[in-house]
């Protein structure tokens, strides 16, 4: 019969998907722990078969878990690295995380201090990263944060502990932290118990008690033993007993943290210690040893394997070092190659630039001198062309100047002849006529003066600036000094005597404050 029932179980259970056979292997994880183990393995199977590895992967870790709580280290760790492998090819990095935490809290059974926080941390830092890629939320930190705070409880430093569980309670998220607020009070109930402050850590017991009455009964063998350990502090030995056995008869009924019992019976052994019950006392300190050695001892069959590094693991990992460290160096050689090759052409386009921009250089600045000379060639032709249109102007206006002093002579003559002759014209016409004479000599004159200014504009200019103290006379005379006249055609043209003419030069020369050595018209041609 019992037979046909099994038979009967194995045709259902191939008729499941694997998720249905993952699922019912937690449904029986508690109560039927073997058949839960089975169950696990062949979900890991089916997923195997459909070249799901990442869901394989959680087969193997739940098998693992099943393990852990029977006390089964070196079953869970063997799992546990079998489920690492797997990861490795798959690139979960969840599964991983939870690998890695799962190792952690099995070298803290051991003791193993070091281990266990190398590998919790690793966790922790996977985590972290999946944050920043925004794969998980910062609320799932909570999980590792409570892990090494787990680790501190079992290694008795609450300090550190409770520095984790506040970065746990920092990160907790009511609506998505997978955990329940009740596993970091209970920390926090452990903590406070180790620094004495007993009366709060039992007001929490009290509180989280019902919770996992209520949704994880399997973990009461925890509540209860830590609940005693209160009670225990306070000196109510009764009660501290009462909760101890609590803790083995769930140990018991859910065959579930079957490695705790040990911890339990050291308890009951100082607990029958302070009530002189030694016959009791040494009961259960047998008991503690036998279970202690059967769990952790190192010279057990059972754990020998859990002190060394899995050889199948390694081997793979190291076949895929030298797999990736082969690959790494082919690529670093053909990006060596690639950036030689790199180097030569960007050296040999440095001097073919080079090489140009000399060229450029020198075209650019022979073309600038050569334009510059023309330039200045150029200009020179212009000064040439205007200095010696002002010298033809001048010369003009000398002609004219000349003309003008003729003009000037036979008016006087005629004047005078007009004067000594015969009057056979009237006085009065005679006077309208030298009258016209005089006016159309200033007038001559006014014109000769603006053809003069036109011609050697920036002479004036300079003179009225210089020396604003010249009278207007005074401007006539170096005007024709300008000229090249002499003394003598100065004072015919301007009608004085030449005594008055050397007597304006000498005024001239006081107004200018010409030194005695400068010659007066060699300053004025140099305005």
């Amino acid at each position: 019969m019992l037979g046909s029932t099994q038979a009967q179980n194995t045709k259902d259970e191939k008729e499941l998907s694997p998720q249905d056979v993952y699922r019912k292997a937690t449904s029986l994880q508690y109560k039927y722990p073997d058949s839960s183990a089975r169950l696990f393995q062949y979900s890991h199977d089916l997923n195997l078969k459909k070249g799901d590895s990442g869901s394989a992967a959680f087969g193997l870790l739940a098998k693992a878990l099943v393990f852990e709580h029977q006390a089964q280290y070196a079953k869970s760790y063997d799992e546990l690295w079998n489920a690492l492998l797997l990861i490795d090819s798959s690139k979960h990095k969840i599964a991983e995380l939870t690998v890695y935490n799962r190792l952690g809290k099995i070298y803290s059974y051991y003791k193993r201090e070091d281990k266990a926080l190398e590998y919790l941390k690793k966790s922790l830092n996977i985590q972290k990263q999946l944050i920043k890629q925004e794969m998980i939320k910062p609320s799932d930190l909570v999980i590792s944060y409570h892990s090494i705070t787990n680790i501190y409880r079992d290694l008795n430093n609450p300090e550190l502990g409770e520095v984790y569980l506040d970065s746990a309670y920092l990160y907790f998220d009511r609506d998505n932290t997978p955990i329940s607020k009740s596993f970091l009070d209970f920390e926090k109930a452990n903590i406070l118990a180790q620094k004495d402050n007993n009366k709060e850590a039992l007001e929490i017991m009290e509180s989280i008690a019902p919770w996992f009455q209520e949704k994880l009964p399997s973990y009461m063998v925890l509540v209860y033993k830590y609940w005693g350990d209160i009670y225990f502090n306070l000196n109510n030995l009764n009660k501290s007993e009462e909760l101890y056995f609590k803790a083995l008869q769930t140990s018991a009924e859910y065959s579930s943290h079957i490695d705790f019992t040990p911890l339990i019976y050291e308890k009951l052994t100082d607990l029958y210690l302070k009530k002189k019950d030694y016959q009791k006392a040494y009961t259960n300190i047998k008991k503690a040893k036998d279970l202690d050695a059967t769990f952790f001892d190192s010279r057990s069959v059972s754990n020998q394997p859990l002190l060394e590094i899995k050889d199948t693991y390694r081997l793979e990992k190291e076949k895929q070092e030298q797999k990736i460290q082969a690959q790494h160096l082919k690529q670093l050689k053909q990006e060596a190659e690639i950036k030689n090759l790199q180097r030569i052409i960007l050296f040999v386009s440095i001097i073919f630039l080079i090489i140009i921009g000399a060229i450029y250089i020198k075209n650019l600045r022979a073309r600038h001198k050569s334009e510059k000379l023309l330039i200045q060639k150029n200009k020179e032709l212009e000064i040439k062309k205007a200095s010696e249109l002002v010298e033809l102007k001048n010369k003009e206006l000398a002609a004219s100047a000349l003309r003008l002093i003729e003009k000037d002579e036979f008016l006087k003559n005629l004047k005078t002849k007009i004067r000594e002759g015969d009057s056979v014209i009237k006085k009065s016409d005679l006077n309208k006529i030298l009258k016209t004479v005089s006016i159309n000599s200033y007038n001559t004159w006014d014109e000769f003066r603006l053809r003069f200014i036109e011609v050697n504009k920036e002479f004036y200019d300079k003179i009225f600036e210089k020396f604003p103290n010249l009278s207007q006379g005074d401007q006539k005379i170096c005007a024709l000094i300008k000229l090249n006249m002499s003394s003598k055609e100065m004072s015919r043209l301007l009608g004085i005597s030449v005594e008055s003419v050397h007597t304006s030069r000498h005024r001239i020369r006081k107004k200018m404050k010409l030194p005695r050595h400068i010659n007066l018209e060699d300053y004025i041609n140099s305005l």
